[in-house]
Order: structure tokens, then sequence, then C-alpha cells
């Protein structure tokens, strides 16, 4: 008669699952109390942090930049630019509230600024620290920054970004960055890019502004490149 083996149960192999979750549980006890409530510090950290801090500092900054942007509107620039004594500017809400989408914004109208005062280097500084991404402001920032390299002598630098600006498609931007594109473009020497870009306003914005006088530009730049 075969001898009969010894088999041996696990410990918890007679045990549910509920209680084999208990059991773990009580040996892991310490690890698992630490590890949960690291867990519930960092998320009502965050819902602290979001709630009682960022909510209230980005709704003020949106109320504080508004002086500025009434001021830009009509060409008040250095107030717009420094405030006054009781309205901040743009560049007090780009310091007291950065990190907000009012600061963020601040960023285009500080740099547009710097252009029309022909501070060039700032213009620049500011306007790529923009982040309008999505927007169509995203563009028009490309745009001024295209002008600010041009008048910095820069014309890589402006090409590329009237490049950007002209991906729009937008009727009133597209075509006005397209035309600086190609003016870019000739300057630079390169005819090819300058009459692909009078060519796509003749094609794509025959009603904007800069189409009124496309074709001589384009039997001019797509006749030396044919």
């Amino acid at each position: 008669m075969a001898n009969k083996k010894d088999v041996r149960r696990p410990a918890n192999e007679d045990k549910n699952p509920l209680d084999q979750i208990v059991a773990y549980y009580e040996e892991n006890r310490k690890r698992i109390n630490s590890i949960t409530t690291v867990v519930l510090v960092i998320v009502v950290g965050a819902l602290a942090y979001f709630k009682l801090y960022r909510a209230p500092r980005v709704e003020k900054a949106a109320t504080n930049i508004a002086y500025a942007q009434r001021m830009f509107a009509i060409d008040s620039l250095d107030l717009a630019l420094n405030g006054d004594a009781q309205n901040p500017g743009f560049l007090k809400v780009k310091r007291k509230y950065g990190g907000t989408p009012a600061a963020n914004l601040a960023n285009y109208y500080i740099g547009t600024i710097y252009l029309r005062k022909g501070d060039f280097a700032q213009a620049i500084k500011f306007l790529k620290d923009f982040d309008g991404k999505g927007t169509k402001v995203e563009y028009m920032a490309y745009g001024a920054l295209g002008d600010a390299y041009m008048e910095s002598g820069k014309t890589k630098e402006g090409i590329s970004s009237y490049e950007k600006a002209s991906k729009s498609g937008d009727d009133a931007i597209a075509p006005i960055y397209l035309y600086r594109l190609a003016v870019a473009a000739e300057m630079n020497g390169d005819i090819d890019k300058a009459g692909k870009a009078y060519k796509q306003i003749k094609d794509n914005y025959p009603q904007s502004q800069v189409a009124q006088d496309i074709d001589r530009h384009v039997a001019r730049t797509v006749g030396l490149v044919e």
C-alpha cells in the first residue's frame, strides 16, 4: 500500500478572500496607513491650493489687468505698461501674479508695447514668453515677434515667425503675415518662398487688402522661379 504524502496546506488556504485581505492589512497595517496618509495629504493640499489660493489669485489677476487693457486700447502705452497710483500696469500684473492666465497675457501686451516703442530686444523677450497656444492671439504674437526680429536685423528669425503667424487661417490675420513673409523672403533672396506666399494670398485671400496688387508680385516672383 502506497504511503500517503503529507501535503500541508498553506496557513491561509482555508480563509476566504475577505479574510485574506484582512489578514494582509493586519500584517502591513503600518505601511498601508502611512501611504494612505501621504496620499490624503497630497490630495487635500492640492484641493486647498486650487480652491483657497490659486482660484482667488487668478480672479484677482483678471480684475487687475482690466485697467491696463483699457489703456492699451486707447494707445496710452505708458499707463498700460506701468499703471498709475491706483491701478497696476501690465508689468506689475506679470510680476505680482506670475503663473496666472492674466500674467501670461500680459507678456503679449508688454511685448507689443515695447515693439511700438522701438525697444525690439524687450519686445522679443516678452513675446517669446507668451503662450497663446490654441488662440487667435498666438498668431498675432508670432506676427509681432516677426516684426521685432525684422526691426532687429534678424531676417531669418523674422521669416520663421511670419510663417507661424500666417497659418492662422483667419481672413484678417493670415494675409497680412503672408505678405510680410513674402517681403522678408525676397529681402533674404528666397524668391521661391516669396512666390509661394504671394500665390497663397492670391488663391486663398483674394478679397484682402494686401491682395489688391498681388498679381504683379506673383508674376514677378513665380515667373522668376519657373
